[in-house]
């Protein structure tokens, strides 16, 4: 079901110049309402560039109070929003090719429903895929808690050549982060289920088949780093997911022979490893922007 767009002017009252883009936000029954209220306004009243329109994806049933939350931003929104609900829980991939599909403008911003984004964030991401840009990343700031505690900084790669790289081993772009086109993540064939790692999966193809893309290294989006954020990334499950990944990057030739083995015995013992363990190797691999040698 969706509810129809609803209209208003920006609260300064006069229009800022940029190119129109929509913004993709799925929420789920994991969600808060207070999270999702902050994530919804840092990235429409907060920015000095808002959406031209918010495309809301429900993923299937969710509580009251977050159904009330929804309500009631998109009642204040000073932009059109369009809310539309899957009835049964789909999943990450499906539930974002659904909203892509309802988005009004080629130029589409990702956000999710338990970060933040800081006020130039896509007054400065924008600019980079109207001038001709597929897909632009940022850093990020990862906060602990409502006091917005920082504890860590993921700085990505940046530049078309690092990036493709840095690819080969691990996702160069953090999917919260992104301001892609629509027509290039179609092309790329758009988003597809592979475990936990859709994001990855699209982002290789897409600069397999040619996309043109960057990262801004500034922090521009605040993560939301849960209790077992690093427990989340270990264990069997995350380990099915990456071989999965690892056997279709192989099988696009996104990868060589010796980078899928390398990708498996390195990436798959991450996995594995004891949580201080692996706590210590995303701060000094991942969220640093390390990488090992080809």
């Amino acid at each position: 079901m969706t509810d129809g767009p609803l209209t208003g002017a920006h609260p300064t009252g006069t229009p800022v110049p940029g190119a129109s883009f929509s913004l993709l936000l799925p929420v789920y029954r994991g969600d808060t309402a207070a999270h999702f209220a902050k994530a919804f306004t840092t990235s429409v009243q907060g920015q000095t560039l808002p959406p031209s329109e918010v495309v809301i994806v429900q993923d299937g049933p969710i509580d009251d109070a977050l159904a009330a939350e929804i309500g009631r931003v998109v009642a204040a929104s000073p932009v059109p929003v369009v809310h539309h609900v899957l009835e049964r829980n789909v999943g990450l991939a499906k539930a974002l090719t659904a909203g892509l599909a309802l988005c009004a403008h080629d130029i589409v911003a990702r956000m999710d429903a338990d970060d933040i984004s800081l006020p130039g964030r896509f007054a400065a991401q924008v600019p980079l895929i109207d001038g001709g840009l597929d897909l632009v990343g940022t850093g990020m700031l990862e906060f602990l808690d409502e006091a917005g505690r920082i504890v860590g900084r993921r700085v990505p790669r940046t530049g078309q050549a690092e990036i493709e790289r840095y690819a080969r081993f691990h996702d160069p772009f953090s999917h919260p982060t992104v301001v892609y086109r629509r027509s290039a993540v179609s092309a790329a064939g758009g988003y597809q289920s592979l475990g936990m790692m859709e994001d990855y999966w699209l982002f290789a193809r897409m600069i397999a088949a040619g996309a043109l893309v960057d990262n801004i290294p500034d922090p521009l989006v605040m993560y939301r780093v849960g209790d077992g954020a690093y427990a989340r990334r270990g264990g069997r499950a995350q380990w099915d997911s990456e071989l999965m990944l690892q056997k279709a990057l192989r099988r696009i030739r996104f990868t060589t022979r010796g980078q899928y083995l390398r990708n498996v015995a390195v990436r798959g013992l991450y996995r594995y490893v004891p949580e201080p363990v692996r706590r210590f190797a995303y701060r000094r691999f991942i969220a640093r922007g390390g990488a090992l040698s080809e």
